[in-house]
This record gives structure tokens, sequence and C-alpha cells, in this order.
């Protein structure tokens, strides 16, 4: 009963599809985790963590209707049920052992210090390539398509006489409301914060020459004309230490609750 549950679980978790529909490499990835973890989770519910652990009825319910939603109808859900062989006792019962399983990991877990600001920060300078922040710009677009010369010398015209124009981020919004035959118009234009290499090539140079709230050229792309607007720039450097700390302690206390459950686990099987 538990393997066919497992195996249930498992499909999803690895491969994000029911059991019926994985290749032949899949099923055999499938059949030997699951032959494995049935093993550990065995240990780990006769471990003294697990003797006074009780699963609500409303959490094992919760869980039952996640399980459900995976498939497209009732049918679908119905027929993975018969092909495995789980009644709905059976199913309700797997659900129950599977969450006593996580409930005393996460007991393993809570016994984890707490991560400091002073653990972050160490960590912060120890690792300075992963808070390393490149260079980019928010900016702003206007673009003109053309489908032949005569097109393209109008939208150039156009596009010339703007740039004179929209000396504030507001006219420039508008302008591109009015004008832009793309659908960032609806924005105000705004392509939002941009790093290298995410705008055409053609492009580049220009946006990053840009100074703040300047507007750029008349600038021709595979898609058409465009004048670009500068209205923020992000120097490269390092994240300042207090917009990641947060994070970095997210980090830290996760990999520290990992350690433990996997040690712990290690002890038990």
């Amino acid at each position: 009963m538990q393997l066919g549950y497992l195996e249930l679980k498992l499909s999803w978790e690895l491969f994000q599809k029911a059991p019926e529909t994985l290749s032949q490499p899949e099923r055999q990835r499938l059949d030997e985790v699951a032959a494995r973890q049935k093993i550990i989770e065995q240990r780990i519910l006769s471990s003294s963590e697990a003797g006074n652990v009780i699963i609500p009825a409303t959490t094992i319910a919760t869980r039952l209707e996640e399980i459900r939603k995976r498939y497209q109808n009732d049918d679908e859900y119905t027929q993975d049920m018969e092909r495995i062989g789980l009644q709905e006792s059976q199913l309700e019962q797997s659900v129950e052992r599977d969450l006593r399983v996580e409930a005393v990991l996460e007991k393993v877990a809570a016994s984890v210090p707490a991560v400091s600001a002073i653990d972050a920060e160490i960590y912060y300078r120890l690792h300075p390539e992963a808070f390393d922040r490149p260079e980019a710009r928010r900016l702003r677009h206007i673009l003109l398509t053309f489908e032949h010369n005569k097109a393209k010398a109008k939208a150039l015209v156009l596009l010339d006489s703007l740039r004179s124009t929209l000396i504030s981020v507001e006219k420039f919004a508008q302008a591109a409301l009015r004008h832009s035959q793309c659908p960032t118009a609806l924005e105000g234009g705004q392509l939002g914060v941009i790093k290298r290499q995410q705008l055409y090539a053609e492009l580049e140079p220009a946006a990053f020459n840009l100074e703040l709230g300047e507007i750029s050229e008349v600038l021709e792309s595979p898609i058409g004309l465009h004048i670009l607007r500068c209205d923020e720039i992000f120097p490269s450097g390092m994240l300042p230490f207090d917009e990641v700390q947060d994070k970095i302690v997210e980090h830290l206390m996760e990999k520290r609750r990992r350690e433990a459950q996997r040690d712990w686990i290690k002890s038990v099987v």
C-alpha cells in the first residue's frame, strides 16, 4: 500500500507527471527513489521522536485535496487510484503517514539555533561574488514599426521631433501611450530594469551610455525604430548588506535545517 502511494507522490515531485505517463528511464528512477525512501520513512517512524506526533484531520484533508487537484478531473484521479491499487481509506492512511514523517523532520529542525545578524554578515563578507550587482538601467521606450522605406522615413521624422519635446517622464509616458506600437505603451513605455545583454545589440550601447533622464537618438533594431529614456541608473557593485540580510538569514537557516535533518536521518537509518 505504502509503495503505491510513494509511487504517486514521487511521480509528481520528481517529474510533475502522473505515474502512468512516465518514460522507462523515469519509471526506473522513481522505483529506485521509492524503495530507498520507504526504508528511510520506516526508520523515522520507528524513532522516539515520532512517538507523540499526531496529525490533525484537517491537515490530512487538505493534503488529500491537493492530490486531487493535480488531476484534470475526477475520472482521471479515480483511474490512477485503481491502477496503483489504492482505495480512499488506504490513501488517507498513507497521507497521514507521510505527514507524520514531515512532522518528525520538522521537530528535528526546530532545535536548530537561529541565524544571527553576525552569522549573516560573515557569510556576506566571505561570498562577495554572490552579491555582486551588474550595471542596470530602468528604461522606457517608444517603438514605431514600418513595412517599407516610406513608412520608415515617416517614423524617423516623428520620433526625432518627439525627442525634443519629451522633457519629463510624464510627457514621455503620454507620448508612448499615444504613439508607441509596443505593448509597453499601456505602461508608459516602461521596459523595467534592464541588465546588459537583455536588449537588442543595436540598442544596448546607447542605452547604457544614457545619463539620468536623457533620451537617446533614434535607434533601429530588428523590430523597428526606437527612442529610449533612462529613468534610473543602478551602478555595478556589491549590494548593500542591509538589502540582503534577510535573504541571507533565510538561506542559512534553511541550510542548517536541512543539515540537521540529514544528520539525524543518518543516525537512525
